[in-house]
């Protein structure tokens, strides 16, 4: 909806970071996943 803690948030674009562990055999390999929206009013 727009809000962060019940406060608006810009109309801007916005990046992210997703860090998860993927495990392969008996082997945990950290892997990443970055991107981004942009938030319109």
């Amino acid at each position: 909806d727009g809000t962060f803690n019940g406060n608006p948030v810009p109309a801007t674009d916005y990046w992210f970071t997703v860090t998860y562990p993927e495990t392969v055999g008996t082997t945990v390999i950290n892997k990443e996943f970055k991107a981004h929206f942009s938030l319109k009013r």
